[in-house]
């Protein structure tokens, strides 16, 4: 296991490609924020993601990845990942997840945010806080050689504390040259999260799923991507893509113009 691991540990050239990847998606995701407002259809959020993506010459990673149609998700409200970008417009109190993958010279950025839409209501606002000092929270716990169960440990914490659920079908997982690749990366400790490390130079994404109701979910089998919460409650995520480095963690795709850490929805 250890041996595979140490496959994945990036060299200082290969890192340097993930930061300009992580790089470029932040300065997307800035780019599509002043547009995320009452008014605004999901597809035309996705017209500027991919707009925005080809005029610099980078790739959307989503377009047509195993038969997905757009080149970003939009996840409105009840819907906890994998929305499908169409028709319907942001109103006021919505809550809308925009995850953004682009790739940059062959390398990887993801990361996503929950958007608050004009005034919501204070749950809103609480589960979407949630899932952002959750993501936080496990990303300042990390160390070089921790197991992967570190993230799920405080990301459960954090819920738990704040009364909410966290989903456990969806994970993070590894980045590099590919989209998805080893490890996966749980938000609730699992056995195998227990005995996998996180070694210098290794890249993976930490994006907890909060739900306001219960950790359930459901697929929409009419287009087998959109996951709902089972109970139709809401849900909130918030995704970065981060190095291992040598000293500690590196968050690959903090946003100039993005909330940071400690900040108050």
């Amino acid at each position: 296991m250890l041996q595979n691991l140490r496959k994945l540990q990036l060299t200082e050239s290969q890192r340097d490609g993930m930061r300009r990847a992580g790089e470029f998606n932040a300065q997307l995701m800035d780019y599509v924020r002043p547009f995320v407002k009452p008014g605004i259809s999901t597809e035309e959020i996705d017209r500027l993601v991919h707009e925005y993506t080809i005029r610099n010459k980078h790739q959307p990673a989503t377009l047509g990845y195993l038969g997905y149609t757009k080149s970003c998700c939009t996840s409105v409200n009840d819907v906890i990942c994998h929305g499908i970008p169409d028709s319907y417009v942001l109103k006021e109190g919505d809550i809308v997840n925009v995850d953004i993958t682009s790739i940059v010279d062959g390398w990887h950025g993801d990361q996503s945010e929950t958007f608050l839409v004009g005034t919501v209501s204070d749950e809103a606002r609480a589960v979407t806080q949630c899932a952002f000092d959750a993501m936080h929270r496990a990303i300042a716990a990390l160390e070089p050689g921790c197991t992967v169960s570190v993230i799920g440990d405080n990301v459960v914490a954090e819920a738990t504390e704040r009364g909410f659920s966290v989903v456990r079908e969806y994970v993070g997982h590894g980045l590099g040259k590919r989209f998805h690749q080893y490890p996966n990366i749980p938000h609730v400790p699992d056995r195998k999260s227990r005995q996998e490390r996180l070694l210098p130079g290794m890249c993976f994404t930490v994006e907890p799923m909060i739900n306001v109701g219960t950790r359930f979910t459901k697929l929409d089998t009419t287009d087998n991507w959109t996951v709902r919460t089972k109970d139709g409650k809401l849900s909130a995520q918030f995704e970065h893509t981060v190095l291992m480095r040598e000293d500690g963690p590196e968050i690959l795709t903090q946003c100039p113009a993005g909330p940071k850490r400690g900040h108050r929805f």
